[in-house]
């Protein structure tokens, strides 16, 4: 079991959180919920041992081992994928060359009375004890396991890390961390990075294999499947509770309530004992009874209400222009880079007012085909927008595209045209840039912010094709279901790239799915298509 203790942390004067006390055993499997800035990631360092708390401690076992993902993180450039999630195993096998070289020693040397040869008897000794208590493991099965399952291929075990992304890299990292098979692992935002089957993956692997797991995480679906409890960060306190995240809003409502009724209870008792003491504080024979109320309230322990962020996203498309029937039309696509084909021979059919999900690992091609549609890349065959086709388009890498010194004004009037030029504050409001927000620098927002000011640029001329590549992937779950409520509310056709299976849930009725260089058309919402997807798994199981 792991404590925490009295823990208490301040940044500039303001308290983060205060006498926080819980306790995490050993299967415990834990989200960690609160507004932003409510101090989850400070909870996860302060847990990990990367930063130190103004008061408390975290009390562990002396062998625990607990193991942290950051949100953000570079592996190291000089190692291939494999060499690099070996270094999980570094620790043992650094143990197991000591031992070796100890033991060489030992059948050399003949001062078997000198002190330094009892030394190292004593060192070969422990180290054997240690080393002959871990169990045993095929290394080489185990990575090529975990590599696999989140989503690489046997061919980039041999690539140097310097060759892959962030996102990837994260993954290395997420690789080394469950293979060290950590008493504790806690994990920011670990799926922002990884396609559906990669997070599915992942969900198993936490549910069957991990011990205690700490996950902040803004993907409903993969908290709801992973997580049996839940802690809330509110108001510098926490709440405990012994079930899931869906379970866990409707706890909090009723919790609110009561607080709400307490509140209210005691503000009517304060308002009549203060009309009390009002009225006779100056009547002889009602001075015992006066103090004494005065007393009363001096003493009274003011109930408290959790706070509500009222702040929120409002958000709706402007109708879109008539487009023909068919916005989008592939005929036997190919796009290659050199030797490595990343699709061939994709036809598909868009009609107007579909919404379609681009679904699959990373790297089939998804995003290489929405920079087809947008005329981006070159590729062989034959891709036709429609009549009247006005193509809206989120990258994936869109926040990243923003000018970082201009203003968070700045950036929108920059782009901003007729009529729409006298509304940009109304417009940045809406996208809760309120008061001095406005007059941020776009380098200090921070990822959700930095999506949501992207996102303003759709609402500045009507489109009728939607694309928008993981549009998810910083925002909040509350800003995620009001997008979703504003393209569910949208008339034009959409195409949608997002591992976010909650997200796409209800939002879509086709998926097309990348892979093995494919394009392939389902008929079906996400919801079916995985569950069909799961049976094809197994179908192929048994004819093995």
């Amino acid at each position: 079991m792991i404590t925490v203790d009295g823990l208490s942390v301040e940044f500039g004067g303001t308290t983060l959180f205060k006498d926080v006390t819980f306790a995490i055993n050993e299967t415990d499997r834990i989200a960690l919920m609160g507004k932003n800035g409510a101090g989850k990631s400070t909870m996860l360092k302060i847990l990990a041992g990367e930063r130190m708390p103004n008061k408390g401690r975290v009390s562990a076992p002396k062998e625990a081992v607990i193991a942290y993902l950051p949100q953000h993180l570079m592996t190291a450039d000089n190692r291939t994928v494999f060499e690099e999630t070996a270094q999980a195993f570094s620790g043992i096998l650094e143990m197991q060359r000591r031992i070796e070289e100890i033991n060489n020693e030992l059948t050399v040397r003949t001062d078997y009375e000198s002190e330094s040869y009892f030394q190292l008897i004593e060192e070969v000794s422990t180290l054997s004890e240690k080393f002959y208590h871990i169990e045993e493991i095929n290394y080489d099965a185990e990575i090529e396991k975990i590599l696999l399952g989140l989503g690489f291929s046997r061919a980039d075990f041999t690539r140097p890390t310097s060759e892959f992304s962030g996102g990837w890299r994260m993954r290395i990292e997420l690789a080394k961390i469950l293979l060290k098979k950590p008493d504790l692992i806690l994990l920011d935002e670990p799926t922002n990075h990884l396609d559906i089957e990669s997070i599915q993956w992942l969900e198993e692997f936490l549910t069957n294999s991990a011990k205690a797991v700490i996950v902040i995480s803004h993907d409903r679906a993969f908290i709801d499947n992973i997580t049996t409890r839940t802690i809330e960060v509110t108001m510098g306190r926490i709440y405990d509770y012994k079930v899931n995240y869906t379970q866990y809003l409707q706890l909090r409502l009723e919790r609110r309530a009561q607080q709400q009724k307490a509140f209210d209870e005691q503000q009517k008792f304060i308002a009549d004992t203060q009309l009390f003491i009002d009225r006779f504080k100056c009547t002889y024979s009602k001075t015992l009874q006066v103090q004494s109320r005065v007393k009363m309230l001096e003493k009274l322990e003011l109930v408290e209400v959790d706070e509500v962020d009222n702040s929120s996203l409002r958000l709706k498309f402007p109708p879109s222009p008539r487009s023909g029937n068919y916005p989008v039309i592939l005929d036997a696509v190919t796009k290659s880079y050199e030797e490595h084909v990343v699709f061939k021979e994709a036809t598909l059919t868009i009609e107007r007012g579909e919404r379609v999900a681009f679904v699959g690992k990373n790297g089939e091609g998804k995003s290489t085909l929405v920079k087809a549609i947008m005329g981006e890349i070159d590729y062989n065959g034959t891709l036709t927008l429609g009549h009247n086709t006005m193509i809206g388009y989120f990258a994936q890498n869109q926040a990243s595209l923003l000018d970082e010194e201009l203003t968070v004004f700045q950036t929108i009037d920059d782009i901003a045209r007729g009529d729409m030029r006298t509304k940009i504050k109304d417009l940045l409001g809406a996208f809760m840039f309120g008061g001095d927000d406005i007059d941020k620098k776009v380098k200090v927002l921070s990822g959700g912010e930095r999506t949501r000011l992207s996102m303003i640029k759709l609402l500045l001329e009507p489109v009728n094709l939607l694309i928008l590549d993981e549009p998810t992937n910083h925002l909040d779950i509350r800003t995620k279901d009001i997008l979703k409520s504003a393209l569910q509310a949208y008339d034009g056709t959409l195409i949608l790239v997002s591992h976010d299976r909650d997200f796409l849930e209800g939002l879509v009725n086709k998926v097309f799915e990348f892979g093995n260089k494919r394009v392939k058309e389902h008929l079906c919402g996400i919801h079916e298509f995985l569950q069909n997807k799961k049976l094809e798994h197994l179908r192929d199981l048994e004819k093995k």
